[in-house]
């Protein structure tokens, strides 16, 4: 219990993280390149923190709007984007993160502009966290298996086969939109409600590059890649405060080594080890007989 007293900034970074990076796993998965969850995670952020300071709202009905509005964001982001491809797409996405952040900044009387929204103090326990991130794992694991998931698969593989397979691939991608909104907008909420603040420092091209380098360090295929990835860079920099100011630099060095070793991230190289050893075992036995057959023919 005191490592837990001691801990519990880091212990909710690590759940606000966690589906700010699942927010962008997502999409990935479905072959959508898309960056929107940092912008979404932001006007969840800022919806819940309005909601409470200016409306007085309390604390998880702030929480349920910001998770709401973020997610229609979210859809109409995806319908006005569902032309666009790759690296288009992805700019647009970027884009639409950086719009969120100068919204923030300008509107001043919704916002605090510049200066941030202040007073935004939340009743979160860490056991309200712990069940929030069971419920997300849940409908996670539930969408990473099954037909659900070859269907994934296939949008994500060959959009073309997929559709030939009367597989809806435009609602599928459409529907990554929807559900990053809803993860990005609860893990931008969350995250509001437990510093009480938000600022437009908090949002723009940072976040992305954060949640962009746990997935792909954690893996990107399953969302206990992204729990890795969200393990080792919330609590890796509190642990290289040692290192001083050096410390920049050994982050970076581990960030290029897990990069270099673990291309598909560090579960991805686990599934992938997992599966040659289990191939190793069930390979045929030669039969002694059989061999000495074959020799003296």
């Amino acid at each position: 219990m005191m490592w837990i007293a001691a801990n519990t900034v880091l212990i909710q970074g690590t759940v606000t993280t966690f589906l700010l990076a699942l927010s962008l796993q997502l999409p990935m998965r479905v072959g959508v390149f898309s960056f929107a969850g940092a912008g979404l995670f932001g006007v969840g952020g800022y919806t819940a923190g309005m909601a409470m300071v200016k409306f007085g709202l309390d604390t998880w009905t702030a929480v349920s709007l910001g998770v709401l509005v973020a997610a229609f964001v979210g859809a109409l982001l995806g319908l006005v984007l569902q032309r666009l491809n790759g690296l288009y797409l992805a700019m647009a996405t970027v884009a639409f993160d950086l719009i969120v952040a100068v919204l923030a900044g300008n509107l001043k009387d919704l916002t605090g502009g510049h200066v941030g929204l202040f007073g935004a103090a939340g009743r979160i326990e860490l056991w309200h966290l712990g069940v929030i991130l069971a419920l997300v794992i849940t409908a996670f694991v539930f969408l990473e298996r099954g037909g659900i998931a070859r269907r994934i698969d296939a949008v994500r593989t060959d959009p073309a086969l997929a559709a030939s397979l009367g597989i809806p691939v435009a609602g599928f991608r459409w529907a990554s939109f929807v559900i990053s909104g809803v993860v990005a907008g609860l893990g931008g909420a969350l995250q509001v409600l437990l510093r009480t603040t938000i600022s437009p420092e908090n949002l723009g091209f940072h976040l992305v590059v954060l949640a962009l380098t746990v997935v792909i360090v954690g893996g990107a295929r399953s969302w206990i890649g992204a729990l890795i990835g969200t393990v080792i860079f919330t609590w890796l920099p509190a642990l290289l405060s040692v290192a001083g100011e050096w410390r920049t630099v050994v982050y970076g060095i581990i960030v290029t080594l897990a990069a270099i070793f673990f291309p598909g991230g560090i579960w991805g190289s686990i599934v992938l080890l997992r599966r040659r050893l289990s191939r190793s075992r069930r390979a045929p036995v030669p039969d002694p007989i059989r061999a000495e057959e074959v020799r003296i023919t």
